[in-house]
């Protein structure tokens, strides 16, 4: 028996799916579980919540949240843009869950987020499903750290239902939570006492060309590297790139902010990467989708399936969290099979990392996670939730 488990479900009937799933899920338990975590992938609204309610009937006694995706993940697979239920089920004893929906105030200059549980000493993880298209996640996420310090959150964007459809159109994103299913905000849970997690994001990028100092920037726009024009010195690093290189950069730039300047060496996941967005051949500056400060370090990145393979296999192999048992996978609707062969990939690689335990895990439009110890919504990446033995808080 186990205190991990996953299921997946495919077929006409999604609720008998659902129930289907999360009886799968709880079938290797050895108690009942506290937390069960459903994703459901359909292009009917109706279909959808019907299949919410049957998987949060089937799991009741637990913590149940879930939401809407492109794709899911379960039983060591990955399901795109097919009618499907994952579910996956902890027992987590000694543990203290705190589920909370979020949404969001209007004040007169400002949005205000309600709905976030008072923090207590013993917080380990959050794992936090968004609605974006309602919900300020990527404000929320990097501010996290100010209001919650030291809770990493983990999790993931849900996709519409009605694909095309904007909120309010009878297709839009759905979340839900214990028994309940919402059209805005974000749902979650606090994972606290006695609980043995680690985490880790993948960001599927390879370095190109040195490390660089900022040494003029404004914002988003950076002036110079290492005292250089900015888009002189990128110019200068992709001409020196072998030709496969210059044709993956051509495809996406991308840069890396070093979030340890003190490091002697910047290895993978030591990088927040974003993308390169634009270029002014006037100033010789480009823009890139961060704010970065001058005198942090830098290195432009370029990301294929090869390096996406590499970075997601390299950091598993540095986990730290011992034996892992079970594991919650978030990962980039644009990996998949956008990126890769197959939808299996990332659930594969861990089932390869970590044998044969329960992992469940959704396709996101956009993956939450931390790096160097701060939370970021990122994508292209995946974001991972891994749990070791019970009984400890490390």
């Amino acid at each position: 028996m186990a205190r991990f488990g996953d299921g997946l479900a495919l077929g006409p009937d999604l609720p008998n799916a659902a129930e289907t799933a999360v009886k799968q899920a709880l079938s290797p338990l050895d108690a009942p579980p506290d937390l069960v975590c459903v994703f459901i992938s359909t292009g009917d609204p109706d279909e959808l919540e019907a299949a919410a309610r049957r998987a949060m009937s089937a799991a009741e006694g637990a913590v149940v949240l879930g939401c809407s995706a492109s794709g899911v993940i379960g039983a060591g697979r990955g399901v795109e843009e097919d009618s499907a239920v994952s579910a996956w089920a902890a027992v987590l004893p000694g543990a203290r869950l705190e589920p909370f929906r979020l949404e969001t105030l209007k004040t007169d200059d400002r949005l205000i987020v309600v709905g976030m549980p008072e923090g207590h000493d013993d917080d380990v993880v959050g794992v936090l499903l968004a609605d974006p298209y309602t919900f300020p996640v990527d404000a929320f996420v990097e501010r996290s750290d100010d209001a919650m310090p030291g809770l990493p959150l983990v999790g993931g964007m849900a996709e519409s239902a009605g694909r095309g459809l904007e909120p309010g159109d009878g297709g839009g994103t759905r979340v839900f939570l214990n028994g309940e299913i919402f059209d805005s905000g974000a749902v979650g849970v606090v994972l606290g006492g006695a609980v043995t997690a680690a985490t880790v994001v993948s960001q599927g990028a390879r370095p190109i060309g040195p490390d660089m100092v900022v040494t003029k920037a404004d914002e988003n726009v950076l002036y110079e590297l290492a005292g250089t024009p900015a888009l002189d010195k990128l110019e200068q690093i992709v001409l020196g790139l072998p030709e496969e290189e210059q044709e993956l950069a051509g495809r996406g730039l991308l840069i890396g902010v070093a979030m340890d300047e003190y490091a002697e060496e910047h290895e993978h996941g030591d990088f927040l990467v974003r993308g390169v967005v634009g270029a002014d051949t006037d100033s010789g500056a480009i823009a890139i989708g961060d704010v970065v400060e001058v005198g942090r370090t830098v290195r432009f990145q370029v990301r294929d399936a090869g390096a996406a393979d590499e970075d997601l296999a390299a950091l598993l192999d540095r986990f730290e969290v011992g034996p892992v048992e079970g594991a919650l996978l978030f990962s980039c609707n644009g990996r998949g099979r956008t990126m890769f062969p197959d939808s299996d990939h990332d659930a594969q690689v861990l089932s390869r990392t970590f044998g044969d335990v329960g992992v469940g895990g959704f396709f996101a439009a956009g993956e939450i996670g931390p790096v160097a110890g701060r939370n970021h919504v990122h994508g292209f990446t995946a974001s991972i939730l891994a749990f070791g033995p019970a009984g400890r808080n490390d």
